[in-house]
């Protein structure tokens, strides 16, 4: 049978997933940290949000591998998830600061045309969720032909309420789910009433973020819109330099871009922009409030995370990380308990959760910034305790991996293997521990550790000195290409 023309369109224009995996989630507080933010948490299933904006795309005709931008921080996260669900991106490029979602997407469509080709772009934050994946993939599918014509088309959320917390779009027509409508206008956050009169007309969506349109055409309106920002980015992009799987854009250049929202800069002054209605059960899981009313909640409404015994409670979000919690007699609270801190809160007050992680920046607390574990690319190590001049860490090392080889001015450590077995490397001379061995790593020694084995590699560590910061590291040997500030 010889190919349609839909056929045809699909082949010249593949699909490229783009996406973006900055932003901190600080509502998500204290899970979500700028260390560790929402996107790579299992918050609605089995798999973290990141993992589920590429699990859904599958059945998706002419899908490319994704190209992924995050923070330079983030990189071996986004590396280990994609990794884990068997997905080897087509690149991972790596911001040197956030600079809002414009800039990203120019990069991205720069990169997808660096070559000659012109793709589709579905450009998807990384910390959405949709519980219809089949619902979301029609949409996408219904707005191809749009696209490849040169629109650009947005995924409009079909209100379910009156928020005041989203923007919204006004198409210029009636919404039709089959076929993107142009956009007659956005309005940023609008009070109950007018939100209430949006409704009510049946033109009007939530602004989701969504996006799908040639990378042509997106850098053709940036061209005549925001020539500065892009100008900034191409110059990032050709001052890029590769780092291992990844590309580290120029931080000067991109220190220049403008920070605009793609919203700002583009779909709100262009005329080609279309908007497409979506029900799917989307959520952007912008609290504990909205991360409830997404989950599966028992019969008295209560959503259970981890080790939580409840007893007589009613509409509440209890979840726990490490220890025990137990909910008796409660209602419509959000109880989250992590390694280092816990958040009790009335649900309906939970987005101002916010404030609180701004009180602990401002004071430099370490629970405003990290959490106990640190995820590093052989790894991990948890804090447990601490005094004036001495901690205690536990250190659990990937089967075939190995820190880098390195020294300390300030501090010496002692190293005893709780399970696995570890290769340490000492002032040039290698030593094998097993289980319940131990060793000793002076001041100004220089030394590596490594997993030989097939199994984790767990150590408890003891460290003891005048300064024990991690910017007390000197690095002679490193297998991951990472700066001597950085562990």
């Amino acid at each position: 049978m010889p190919p349609t023309l839909g056929m045809l369109a699909m082949s010249n224009f593949p699909l490229l997933p783009v996406i973006l995996c900055g932003g901190t989630g600080t509502r998500l507080w204290p899970l979500s940290r700028a260390s560790y933010p929402k996107q790579y948490w299992a918050l609605a299933g089995e798999h973290t949000l990141l993992q589920q904006t590429q699990q859904r795309l599958q059945g998706l005709g002419q899908l490319q591998p994704p190209l992924l931008i995050c923070n330079e921080d983030h990189r071996f996260i986004v590396a280990e998830q994609m990794r884990q669900i068997g997905v080897e991106p087509s690149g991972i490029l790596l911001e040197p600061m956030g600079r809002n979602t414009a800039p990203a997407v120019a990069i991205a469509a720069l990169q997808a045309t660096s070559k000659g080709e012109d793709p589709l772009l579905l450009v998807l934050a990384a910390d959405h969720v949709i519980q219809d994946p089949s619902t979301f993939r029609d949409a996408v599918d219904a707005g191809r032909d749009a696209a490849i014509a040169g629109r650009l088309v947005t995924f409009g959320i079909v209100p379910t309420a009156p928020e005041t917390g989203y923007g919204y779009i006004e198409a210029a027509a009636g919404l039709d789910p089959t076929t993107p409508v142009p956009i007659a206008r956005f309005v940023e956050k609008p009070d109950v009433q007018t939100a209430e009169t949006f409704l009510a007309s049946g033109r009007f969506t939530w602004n989701s973020g969504m996006f799908l349109f040639r990378a042509s055409a997106v850098l053709a309106e940036m061209e005549r819109l925001v020539p500065e920002l892009l100008n900034s980015c191409r110059a990032a992009l050709n001052n890029d330099s590769a780092d291992l799987e990844f590309l580290r854009l120029d931080r000067e250049s991109f220190a220049n871009c403008p920070n605009l929202a793609i919203d700002v800069a583009v779909m709100e002054k262009t005329s080609l922009g279309s908007v497409l209605p979506l029900q799917a059960g989307w959520s952007d899981v912008g609290s504990w409030g909205a991360l409830w009313e997404t989950a599966n909640q028992d019969a008295d409404g209560n959503v259970l995370r981890g080790q939580v015994i409840n007893e007589g409670s009613r509409n509440c979000y209890l979840r726990s990380e490490h220890r025990l919690l137990v909910g008796l007699g409660i209602e419509n609270l959000v109880v989250v308990e992590t390694d280092d801190a816990v958040l009790v809160a009335h649900r309906d007050r939970a987005q101002e959760v916010k404030k609180i992680v701004n009180q602990l920046q401002a004071r430099n607390a370490p629970e405003g910034q990290a959490h106990r574990r640190i995820y590093r690319p052989w790894g991990h190590y948890d804090g447990i305790t601490e005094g004036e001049r001495w901690q205690v860490k536990k250190i659990q090392v990937k089967p075939g991996a190995s820190l880098s080889l390195q020294m300390h001015h300030h501090r010496a450590e002692h190293w005893i293997v709780v399970r696995g077995t570890a290769i340490v490397e000492k002032d040039g001379e290698e030593l094998l521990l097993a289980e319940n061995q131990s060793t000793y790593i002076p001041l100004g020694a220089q030394h590596r550790l490594s997993n030989p084995g097939k199994i984790p590699l767990e150590m408890i560590e003891v460290q003891s000195g005048a300064y024990l910061g991690e910017d007390d590291i000197v690095r002679f040997q490193d297998n991951y290409g990472r700066s001597e500030s950085k562990n």
